[in-house]
């Protein structure tokens, strides 16, 4: 005879790993239709792309990965310029939109026109909305609804998956 409590521990253990299951797969259509890199020049192999950049930004731009907060020296950029991809140099975010947030990533509220593609994000048991690259695919961050007016939006970025361009004006 089946116990009461076994039956009951068991369909809770099944209920919990058809979650898991459920919530770790990242769907994978982009919001904006561009699920590979623009460019032939960005279809670059595994290889290459470890050849191309340092361990910890292969790791954030090809392998989703996360930089610890707080350790990105463009949290305290404050000059004019453009931050742009790591990976293929494509220009994301204006110096003009970015802002104090306060999370220990460089945060902006919008990217440039064209620039980023987004992606829904289900692992770690959330559901989040990841920002890529459009050229490359590069994994760059997520995005929030919880950021400044004019756009609502925090765009919180790994600083390892950017580069900062200074304007003329700001870096005499």
């Amino acid at each position: 005879m089946i116990e009461r409590r076994m039956l009951l521990l068991a369909g809770t253990a099944f209920a919990a790993i058809a979650a898991a299951a459920k919530f770790g797969e990242a769907e994978t259509a982009m919001t904006d239709a561009t699920a590979q890199p623009a460019s032939g020049d960005f279809n670059l192999s595994e290889a290459e792309w470890r050849k191309r950049l340092t361990p910890e930004q292969f790791y954030i731009l090809r392998k989703h990965g996360t930089e610890r907060p707080g350790s990105s020296p463009l949290n305290n950029e404050h000059r004019k310029g453009i931050f742009a991809c790591a990976g293929c140099d494509l220009p994301l975010f204006s110096s003009d939109t970015k802002f104090e947030s306060g999370t220990g990533w460089p945060s902006f509220y919008a990217p440039l026109p064209n620039a980023v593609a987004t992606k829904t994000d289900r692992s770690f048991f959330m559901k989040r909305v990841e920002v890529h690259c459009r050229r490359c695919i590069g994994h760059l961050g997520h995005v929030f609804d919880d950021g400044p007016p004019p756009t609502g939006l925090r765009y919180c970025m790994n600083g390892l998956a950017l580069k900062f361009e200074p304007s003329a004006s700001s870096s005499s």
